[in-house]
């Protein structure tokens, strides 16, 4: 069975100042998402589920979607504030989106066979969408996350938020402790902590990006992790469900093994506006390089 490829973009970007998923960085218009899909395609996921906004529906179809419906199947599902438990009342202040874990949550109906979820405005690599595939096809039925060395993931224009990972010896996850404020500190790294106290990092931690694997068992884990965030957090207008605190905590409660995949590929992101020339620089890099061609999609 061929995984599926989740792709989650129906953030905001407040600090970016616009919809990242569908602004182009590549020489024709490209998106990262397009990059990402283009790597998934070599990697030979079958399906295409598509995480976003129903307001945003219309552009992000045009400007993205409907170049792949011809290649590969593609799904698109909608992450609603409404889509909570019965009995649920929304806090009528909120506007912000309940975060990733609600995001792969509402493609339960949507996702039957293993699959990875990425983050729709985060460029990849190809190396380390191939070695994702590639286990969700083992059939080991472990989950898995893609481990990123630190000083490959940082953004020139601010700090940045960054999963911190501590791993065992036979390189499963044990826990992911998140970093707010992360930034280059002269040739070194350092994070500064909500008490204001500055402490320094290698750069050479492994650290995640939000690239999952996952089996379909996750949606049982997320329905009940879920019920307790909203119980617990669910009248904060701010709070957000994010897929590593459910990681986290079902890594503890021995409920499931998360294999680290490492890999020594680089992160491009556009966090900040700032960071977009970067990244299409990069991209130019990798075409002149041969990792892609000039143009995607024929």
């Amino acid at each position: 069975m061929q995984p599926t490829l989740l792709v989650l973009a129906a953030g905001i970007g407040s600090r970016y100042g616009g919809l990242k998923q569908i602004d182009p960085v590549g020489p024709n218009g490209e998106t990262l998402i397009d990059y990402s899909i283009y790597d998934a395609l070599r990697a030979q996921f079958g399906k295409l589920v598509f995480v976003i906004r129903r307001e945003i529906e219309k552009d992000f179809r045009e400007a993205i979607g409907g170049r792949f419906e011809e290649r590969i199947a593609v799904e698109y599902v909608f992450q609603e504030l409404g889509l909570a438990p019965e009995g649920f009342r929304v806090p009528p202040q909120r506007t912000k989106p309940w975060g990733t874990g609600h995001a792969i949550l509402v493609a339960e109906k949507a996702v039957r066979e293993p699959f990875a979820a990425i983050n729709g405005d985060d460029f990849y690599g190809r190396q380390s969408l191939q070695a994702l595939a590639d286990h969700l096809r083992s059939e080991r039925g472990d989950y898995a996350m893609v481990g990123y060395v630190l000083r490959n993931t940082l953004s020139e224009f601010g700090s940045v938020a960054r999963g911190v990972c501590e791993c065992s010896a036979d390189g499963c996850l044990e826990r992911v402790v998140e970093r707010t404020k992360i930034e280059r500190d002269g040739m070194g790294v350092r994070y500064t902590a909500d008490t204001g106290a500055v402490h320094p990092l290698t750069g050479n931690e492994i650290v995640s990006l939000n690239l999952w694997g996952f089996q379909p068992s996750i949606f049982e884990h997320l329905r009940e992790e879920f019920g307790k965030f909203l119980r617990e957090r669910g009248q904060d207008e701010k709070s957000e469900f994010f897929i590593p605190t459910v990681v986290n905590a079902l890594v503890a409660a021995r409920k499931e093994r998360v294999k680290v995949l490492r890999t020594t590929d680089s992160w491009l992101g556009v966090t900040y506006r700032a960071d977009k020339p970067r990244v299409a620089a990069s991209i130019r890099q990798l075409i002149t390089r041969g990792d892609y061609p000039a143009r995607l999609w024929q």
